[in-house]
């Protein structure tokens, strides 16, 4: 049997383990094996605001796994150049071939809206693993369900919800996963996300700063009451959360 010692020491291991991937809650589901197999190819990097991960068209070569605060939109590029959001992902996910074996072109543009930390991993090696590895295949093959059913509502949203409502719902996403009551992020790129015009979203930010639910200052926004937030928001924000609990709830907090 292990002494004290030995166990003091195991139990120490582990939890430097669960403090060095606890910033991204796919790596912390992963089985110690799989955590272990996969970290000779993981870095950890800091992510610029404005940064583009990958451009359309582009061989997607590595996956990004985003700590908190860090936020990356999916932003679907028209001809016209024009920018919207497609689906944001934090420290809940991963993006860039995430199940896709082989040739991997990227549809959309990958920038960072929120910056901070983020894993990044060669596209290549993750594939190893999550053929070495099936439940590492069935949870990032979960989660890409999940990114389709955000792109989806998002869909709805866009087309049947006001601009009020849609503000309201990107608010409590970017707080989920910011984990801070301040966003940092600013009117200008919000409203890029939305495809609408700046000064729509002054006027829904000023709408909602007057009932006391948000308070703007430059580059960023502070969330003062959750709960009238949810209420203001469009049934989209709880559908696509409580698809996404049912689906992995294992990295739910």
């Amino acid at each position: 049997m292990a002494d004290s010692a030995e166990l003091n020491e195991r139990d120490a291991r582990a939890e430097r383990v669960t403090q060095a991937y606890a910033g991204n809650r796919l790596l912390l589901a992963l089985s110690d094996e799989a955590r272990a197999a996969l970290k000779t190819g993981l870095s950890l990097t800091a992510l610029a605001r404005g940064q583009v991960l990958f451009d359309v068209g582009e061989d997607v070569r590595n996956t990004y796994l985003p700590c908190r605060p860090t936020m990356v939109a999916l932003l679907v590029v028209t001809a016209e150049g024009r920018e919207v959001e497609a689906a944001t992902v934090g420290w809940e996910g991963a993006l860039g071939g995430i199940v896709s074996g082989g040739l991997k072109p990227a549809y959309g543009r990958a920038v960072v809206q929120v910056p901070g930390p983020a894993f990044v991993v060669p596209t290549a090696r993750l594939d190893e693993m999550r053929q070495r590895f099936p439940g590492m295949g069935d949870l990032f093959t979960r989660y890409a369900d999940a990114m389709i059913a955000q792109m989806m509502q998002s869909v709805a949203c866009n087309a049947l919800h006001t601009i009020e409502q849609r503000c309201c719902r990107w608010l409590l996403s970017a707080h989920d996963r910011s984990g801070e009551d301040v966003v940092r992020l600013t009117q200008e790129a919000l409203a890029d996300m939305m495809g609408v015009q700046r000064t729509t979203v002054t006027a829904a930010a000023k709408v909602l700063q007057a009932d006391g639910i948000i308070q703007t200052r430059r580059g960023r926004v502070e969330i003062l009451d959750r709960r009238k937030l949810e209420r203001r928001a469009c049934e989209c924000y709880g559908q696509v959360e409580a698809h996404f609990e049912r689906l992995l709830p294992e990295i739910k907090d």
